[in-house]
């Protein structure tokens, strides 16, 4: 009886330590690979276990010439693959956030590269930067990388933007033109045109530009300051027509005409207004079109009072395809004096479905 009690005692004793080994801590483990996020914040915000993506292009202030397109590598998450998408963030020199999209991982090897598709000031010192998304969950914001925008204009889907003060244009230059440094292109006589062919039709939009040079009496008939197409046939018999003309003959006539897919509207009779204007002061001409077409005329450029606005309703949509916009515009069956207004200067070309950026001068 004796013995079974210490027996008994014995085995109690075993597994006693046997429950207090099992109670002891487990050799830790790395975090799981399949949960590369986590619910609590890191110090700086983030809750995605991932690297930092680092800003490749532009850095230090360089200006891109043209479409901007911004280039960083590829964040990699630390316990997990993962493909993450990628926030950029761009600021203006005020440290204003000004542009912000959530992007897919485009781009090759190591590198993610996004094009900036919002309007931003032109020739103006910026800022941007990048970070990981992933599953809910945000990375590390990279370092901030300074660039500048461009000011040599693009042509890019249905938008043109050219500042022509640079010695250069973005669009085909035809007859004689003589660039001004900071000043914009001369169109020296009535074949002088520049010509824009965009890559996607501009259904609804804005052609707007600056002009200087144009006083009210100018040689020529029915001169226009600037016109749209459907391909390169003569503008004057053209399907989808759009003209803007300053006349000469007679003196400071402001006219224009728009054809849509299913309509054809102008200016008639008295709708021809007389507009006085001095060759010494710039003009903001715009012209816009939604199911209703408008040409306005502002004396001093923007901001400046309106001398001119007029418009009308039309049906069908503006659809030319190839779709060409001038400066100017090409000579057509009436002859040189039905072309450009000759000897105009112009600046700051915008054609968009997107209003005028401001900052446009």
């Amino acid at each position: 009886m004796q013995h079974k009690k210490l027996v008994a005692c014995a085995f109690a004793g075993i597994l006693a330590v046997a429950m207090a080994c099992s109670k002891s801590s487990q050799t830790p483990v790395s975090p799981s690979a399949a949960e590369p996020g986590t619910t609590t914040a890191y110090p700086d915000g983030s809750t995605l276990k991932a690297t930092v993506p680092v800003p490749q292009s532009p850095v230090n202030g360089a200006q891109p010439d043209g479409t901007l397109v911004l280039v960083a590598t590829k964040a990699r998450g630390k316990f997990a693959d993962i493909t993450p998408s990628y926030e950029f963030e761009v600021k203006n020199a005020a440290g204003t956030t000004v542009y912000s999209r959530v992007t897919g991982g485009a781009g090759a090897g190591d590198n993610v590269q996004h094009t900036v598709d919002g309007a931003l000031e032109f020739d103006s010192p910026h800022t941007w930067r990048v970070r990981a998304v992933f599953a809910g969950a945000l990375g590390s914001w990279s370092s901030s990388a300074s660039f500048r925008t461009a000011s040599g204009g693009y042509i890019r889907g249905n938008e043109v933007f050219d500042p022509l003060t640079n010695g250069r244009t973005v669009g085909d230059v035809v007859g004689p033109v003589t660039f001004i440094p900071g000043v914009g292109v001369r169109l020296e006589d009535f074949s002088s045109h520049i010509r824009y062919r965009l890559p996607q039709t501009l259904v609804n939009g804005e052609f707007s530009l600056i002009i200087t040079g144009v006083a009210t009496n100018t040689e020529g008939g029915k001169t226009k300051v600037f016109a749209m197409s459907e391909g390169l046939d003569d503008i004057v018999l053209n399907d989808r027509r759009m003209t803007v003309e300053k006349r000469g003959d007679p003196e400071g006539i402001v006219a224009w005409r728009f054809i849509s897919h299913e309509d054809q509207i102008d200016t008639e009779g008295a709708e021809r207004e007389f507009v006085g204007f001095d060759a010494n002061v710039p003009y903001l001409w715009t012209a816009t079109w939604n199911g209703f077409f408008n040409v306005r005329i502002q004396r001093g450029g923007p901001g400046g009072p309106t001398i001119y606005s007029k418009g009308k309703g039309y049906r069908g949509a503006y659809d030319p395809d190839p779709h060409f916009a001038f400066i100017g515009a090409p000579i057509g069956r009436t002859g040189p004096e039905g072309a450009t207004v000759p000897g105009m200067i112009v600046r700051q070309v915008w054609i968009s479905p997107r209003p005028r950026p401001a900052g446009l001068q």
